[in-house]
């Protein structure tokens, strides 16, 4: 999740990353691990699944053998028919200089084309079994299973071992898994082989909305609207006060919506949970801002069964339900008229977020999906980057974009201790979207864009100065330890960014951006929960790249509509087709010139509901984004840029750029 109430994905939380070989997930390269089998392989020659064994089950952290009858629950994917030919047809339909550029094929096609066989799903269901593993669920994409070690390592042949993690041990592969190759390449690979931690509790129920949070004011209407001159001066000048939040009026005159407003386009939201008063919040809030009113079918949910891993310490139920009411006010004002689906995941896991990519694909439920959720690159293992990638190519061939937030902590320095990007964002099949502090003048005209780097000084006690500058949250961004540099990105991405690690150049994000700064960010409306108990209809505003890409995906809805309706698919081609064009904002840490600041007056309430406690005022100053800068031209803050006042009509057929 990406936002100022943001919450951890936990399934990759608890994981840890491994190193890839090089080019295994690079961009045209097939999305499975493992290796090639040998032609004609006898029966005890194997197929090792690269990336199986977690970087954290060093021979140092080993405290001994898994005892043979401690429990195992994995999930073993399927690569289908053609996973080589699957990662090279998506490239193809995707990229304009292609000949099959925009060929799409429906989810049947894709399935019958690149899907698994029976026989695989068959073969691959009774070698489980002859192991002695219990097959607990099949479908089209993976065999879930459930055992013990000893089985495990019948199947897997390796050994789980117990290692010490974080204060705790877990069991873990003590090598990479493999597979008989008897099967002849049917497995992507296994996830789920360590247990760090991965329990599910079945049949919860969701709590109540989550506690209320509201902002102080005052406000700005747009941007320097209201500034008080008794307070100090910042940066030559006074600072104004910090709007309410943008509307979809504002956002759509910044991004040059003109009168396109997403007509016959389809848009998904992914997030965790479901908020038990969404329709009413979505309608509400348009009514109250100048949206237009959902018309009927217009929105609609596809849920699970049941609900996992709800509890605050795991995945925190209601804190998603800020989220989901975020994405979806803030797709259906930018592109009024696009139907939006919310397909929910039943937990914030991996797996039961990738469920939720599934059914997307395999029903062609949209044409863009966004997707406000995330972690740390250093906590994902290829063995789950595998399971995402393939998701989103097979999207690819049938003409839908992956949308994810790029992240709230800059460089991650601060909070996770080590330079690194964000994932899936990192995944070289997604449009990975940056952000922005966001000017928005009289008349919704657009003034300018910082990168979004936010420092926060506070007012001194004598009411004379502003004190401190402390680092509150900038757009995720740099260069991948895993992916390589993919196709689209040559030629564009300075080699200072790519070769940032190393001599090899690596996929670096984001590629475009938007509006993310909380101070100058989005009004969202919610039934919340106050301190007397009732729950009602409350505004706040808000921001994280959890609102950049909710944002760029209505905008997309826009694009496809300027396209008479053809989808975009994979948009990252087509956006890196026209980097450099009068299509974006080439935004920078300092729009009004080299040197000068910005920033706004924020006054807030210091227990987030009312003045009970008092308030606090800060100034917020922009463009400061960790060790990141945005820059003249492509950066790793912004990516190429945000959509300008051509960038829609840019996809108007025979439009000229």
């Amino acid at each position: 999740m990406r936002s100022s109430r943001s919450r951890v994905r936990a399934g990759l939380a608890l994981a840890a990353a491994l190193p890839l070989a090089a080019g295994a997930l690079a961009l045209g390269t097939p999305a499975a691990l493992a290796a090639q089998a040998p032609q004609g392989p006898g029966p005890h020659d194997r197929q090792t699944l690269a990336g199986t064994q977690p970087l954290w089950a060093t021979p140092s952290a080993d405290r001994g053998t898994a005892a043979p009858a401690e429990g195992v629950t994995a999930r073993v994917y399927l690569a289908g028919r053609d996973a080589k030919g699957l990662a090279a047809y998506a490239r193809a339909v995707s990229d304009p200089a292609s000949p099959s550029y925009g060929k799409y094929l429906t989810s049947r096609q894709a399935k019958e084309r690149f899907g698994a066989t029976k026989e695989q799903i068959a073969g691959v269901t009774g070698w489980l079994r002859s192991s002695g593993l219990k097959v607990t669920g099949t479908n089209d994409h993976y065999v879930s299973v459930t055992g013990d070690a000893a089985a495990a390592k019948k199947a897997f042949g390796t050994e789980l071992h117990r290692y010490a993690k974080d204060g705790r041990t877990y069991h873990a592969p003590s090598a990479a898994a493999s597979v008989p190759a008897s099967l002849g390449g049917a497995v992507l690979t296994v996830v789920g082989l360590n247990d760090a931690p991965r329990l599910a509790k079945h049949r919860e129920s969701l709590p109540g909305p989550s506690p209320v949070f509201r902002n102080a004011g005052p406000f700005s209407t747009y941007y320097g609207s209201n500034v008080n001159t008794s307070l100090p001066a910042a940066y030559g000048s006074h600072a104004p006060y910090a709007i309410k939040g943008y509307t979809g009026k504002q956002l759509r005159a910044a991004y040059g919506a003109k009168n396109f407003t997403g007509k016959g386009v389809t848009i998904a939201v992914t997030d965790a949970y479901a908020s038990p008063t969404i329709a009413q919040d979505l309608q509400t809030y348009a009514k109250r801002n100048g949206d237009k009113s959902w018309r009927k079918g217009q929105f609609s949910q596809v849920l699970p069964g049941s609900w996992t891993h709800t509890g605050e310490k795991e995945c925190d139920a209601s804190g998603w339900y800020g989220e989901e009411t975020l994405d979806l006010e803030a797709v259906h004002a930018v592109a009024p008229d696009a139907g939006v689906v919310y397909v929910a995941g039943a937990s914030c896991q991996d797996d039961d977020l990738i469920d939720a990519l599934h059914k997307i694909v395999d029903g062609r439920l949209a044409d863009i999906v966004s997707n406000s959720w995330g972690d740390v690159e250093g906590n994902e293992t290829p063995d789950v980057a595998a399971a995402y990638d393939q998701v989103f190519q097979t999207g690819a061939v049938e003409g839908i974009g992956f949308y994810f937030s790029s992240g709230d902590d800059g460089d991650n320095v601060a909070r996770h201790g080590s330079k690194q990007v964000d994932t899936p964002a990192n995944s070289p099949w997604v449009t990975s979207v940056g952000g922005t502090s966001l000017a928005v003048g009289k008349g919704d005209k657009y003034l300018w864009e910082t990168g979004w780097g936010t420092h926060q000084a506070d007012l001194s006690k004598d009411g004379l100065s502003w004190e401190g500058s402390a680092f509150t949250g900038g757009a995720g961004g740099g260069t991948s330890k895993i992916h390589q540099q993919p196709f689209y990105q040559r030629g564009v991405v300075p080699d200072a960014l790519a070769k940032a690690n190393g001599t090899t150049p690596m996929r670096v994000g984001p590629d475009i951006a938007a509006v993310a700064d909380s101070s100058t960010g989005f009004l969202v409306g919610q039934t919340q929960t106050f301190p007397d108990g009732s729950s009602k209809y409350d505004e706040y505003r808000t921001g994280g790249t959890s609102l950049a890409a909710p944002v760029i995906a209505g905008v997309q809805a826009l694009a496809q509509q300027a396209r008479h309706g053809v989808p975009i698919g994979f948009a990252n081609p087509a956006l890196y087709d026209r980097y450099g064009t009068s299509a974006y904002h080439d935004v920078t840490d300092h729009p009004l010139g080299k040197g000068r600041g910005i920033g706004v007056v924020r006054v807030d309430y210091r227990n987030g509901v009312d003045a009970g406690d008092g308030l606090a005022t800060s100034l917020r100053s922009f463009g400061s984004d960790s060790s990141l800068a945005a820059v003249p031209g492509y950066d790793d803050v912004t990516g190429v840029g945000t959509p300008g006042d051509s960038y829609v009509t840019s996809y108007v057929p025979g439009h000229r750029r």
